[in-house]
């Protein structure tokens, strides 16, 4: 609140910046700035880092894979990132709010996010599931992935690839010395997603362990997150470090990092592995899902979020770039075991988790210690994740409905229903089918094509609609001073313009999806992924025609009155003084208007306060 002395000698209120600390207190906020750094790392930083950036990274010509990959980085992973962090500290509002302040012909691009983010809530932790089950049968001397002497399988020797368990319950052997039995006992998949057979109740249990702490992570919203994280966020770490010191001193060790890093610049010719380094960025970074925007509505208003944000996307890639060390020493380690290529024991995704890696460190002395480091690791990157994932879900809708969701206990109560019905949802991908729903869900709910699809709006509604200049000032006056015009130039003309290339490459080069290149999925299949990912697309062109069409006066009009930004948004210390200076001189014109109030205070017209 300011207060204007005008010459009549009268005081009154000028609500320049709308009880921003009220509102904060009211929101809850971050205990420091560390709270805020550990939960946005323990969200980038998953499950992605260490199964898909060191897979791609060899599958997509080794180091020269860096070079798209960082191209990509600056383009739109830095200024994205960036964009979304600032705008959720501005506003003080969650992932639609704080459009519908900036912008409300583009609210539905909070809509959008918040949809795939409830997607991505019900299957991403299924991952969760498998790793806590994984876990939970590390704890013995004998790990039951490396024997043929568990009573889900015949014994019997099959020499095939990881596809292998698609066929029958036999003992399934991914080269000639070694077993994968635990995998088909954990998914006992079915035959096609025409079939999806019972529930597999040992995961059942492990899935509702698995929502019991993410609810009790974020149940008290940042009060507890803001603690859980300094466990969840930085114990991941002590487990990668550890597993990249013994993965190279082990024998082989080199000869994975060799296929991990050595440049084949020929494959960038290849149109997919400039897709393949667009799409890591905008899974790895969490861009377009609305969990930076909450994350940051809860910094202070001056919180140097630019200097937050660089510091964040380095530590991201950095872990990924780590990370491929410390998985490829052991590929490499288990090729040299198996005298194999590395080709045959290098997997993407589950199967590197789950099928590749496990079979690795059985082979290594102390293996169950191994093997529980691993899964530990999985559990904490993939719950850190998920917890955020869900505390944006559930800050976008508390700020759309405060009256209600700031109740005693109704938050909580909030939170408790995402969880159960997150929950009751993902029960279908623990059925013998289960795996083929997952898969739909993974190519298609949250597939790049989304992301760089809500990521061309966000860039242009910023850049164009609000003004790239307008927001810049907005973050000097938030943190004291301009980023570079690199960033701008970006969110002007870079980004969107390598987003709607890469989304139009995407449609032109879609494929139908395939489990494992094998398995084909029926029409109706990809029938169902295409609802998935046009439930979240459609909601930004489908929003802007039913608020054209309701808002009245002529399209001119309409335009204008959803461009313009919220007179709730905070104001530039420039326009404080300037709005000051105008009050000062109409003090008199003011009170001759309306009588003052009980405190003394005169009332602000706000259409003339311009606020």
């Amino acid at each position: 609140m300011s207060k204007v002395e005008p010459s009549n000698g009268h005081s009154r209120t000028l609500d320049i910046v709308p009880s921003t600390e009220e509102k904060m207190t009211d929101r809850g906020q971050w205990g420091n700035k560390l709270e805020f750094v550990l939960s946005v790392a323990g969200e980038i930083i998953g499950l992605g880092n260490v199964w898909r950036f060191p897979y791609l990274c060899y599958k997509n010509g080794g180091g020269a894979f860096f070079i798209p990959y960082l191209i990509f980085l600056f383009a739109c992973g830095i200024p994205v990132f960036f964009l979304e962090t600032s705008l959720g500290q501005f506003t003080s509002e969650g992932g639609v709010t704080c459009w519908r302040k900036i912008c409300p012909l583009f609210e539905g691009v909070g809509y959008a996010t918040q949809v795939i983010v409830a997607l991505l809530n019900i299957y991403y932790i299924v991952v969760l599931a498998w790793a806590i089950f994984f876990l939970s049968n590390s704890f013995t001397w004998d790990l039951p992935w490396a024997s043929c002497n568990n009573t889900w399988n015949t014994g019997k020797i099959q020499n095939t690839t990881p596809l292998g368990f698609l066929h029958s319950t036999e003992c399934l052997f991914v080269s000639p010395s070694f077993k994968i039995p635990v995998w088909r006992r954990v998914l006992r998949i079915s035959s096609g997603i025409h079939h999806i057979g019972s529930l597999n109740w040992d995961l059942v249990i492990c899935l509702a362990v698995a929502w019991v702490i993410c609810y009790f992570c974020i149940w008290k919203g940042v009060k507890s997150t803001g603690k859980v994280v300094y466990f969840t966020a930085t114990f991941p770490y002590a487990m990668l470090i550890i597993l990249l010191i013994r993965g190279v001193t082990l024998p082989g060790a080199s000869r994975g990092i060799h296929f991990y890093l050595y440049p084949d610049l020929g494959r960038l010719s290849d149109p997919q592995v400039w897709m393949d380094a667009g799409t890591q960025i905008f899974f790895s970074y969490a861009i377009c899902l609305g969990c930076l925007t909450a994350l940051g509505s809860y910094n202070k208003y001056n919180n140097n979020c630019y200097k937050d944000c660089l510091s964040l996307c380095f530590l991201n890639s950095g872990t990924s770039f780590i990370a491929g060390f410390a998985i490829f020493s052991i590929l490499g380690f288990m090729s040299y075991e198996q005298n194999v290529p590395i080709s045959e024991v290098a997997e993407s995704g589950p199967g590197l988790a789950f099928i590749a890696y496990p079979r690795a460190v059985s082979m290594m002395p102390f293996s169950p210690l191994w093997a529980c480091c691993f899964f530990i690791m999985i559990v904490f990157l993939g719950l850190d994740s998920q917890f955020v994932c869900v505390e944006s879900l559930v800050t976008a809708m508390v700020d759309m409905y405060p009256s209600t969701f700031r109740r005693k206990n109704r938050r909580e109560l909030f939170i408790l229903a995402v969880a159960v019905v997150s929950f009751l949802m993902g029960l279908i991908m623990l059925t013998e089918g289960g795996m083929y729903i997952f898969q739909l869900f993974d190519y298609y709910a949250a597939s790049g094509m989304c992301l760089l699809f809500v990521a061309i709006f966000e860039t242009v509604c910023i850049a164009w609609i609000y003004g790239a200049d307008r927001f810049y000032d907005n973050i000097e006056d938030m943190i004291g001073y301009r980023p570079g015009p690199v960033i701008k130039y970006c969110w002007l003309f870079f980004t969107p313009a390598t987003c709607f290339g890469t989304f139009a490459f995407a449609l032109i080069k879609y494929s139908p999806l395939k489990y494992n290149n094998e398995y084909v999925y029926p029409w109706w299949g990809n029938g169902i992924g295409w609802v998935l990912a046009l439930s979240s697309m459609l909601c930004i062109p489908v929003w802007i025609a039913v608020k054209l069409y309701y808002t009245p006066g002529t399209l001119r009009e309409r335009l204008v009155i959803l461009t313009t930004p919220s007179t709730e948004l905070p104001k530039t210390k420039q326009e404080q003084e300037r709005l000051l200076a105008i009050f000062a001189a109409d003090g008199d014109s003011l009170h001759q208007k309306a009588p003052p109030t009980k405190d003394g205070y005169f009332p602000v017209d706000e259409k003339e306060s311009h606020c």
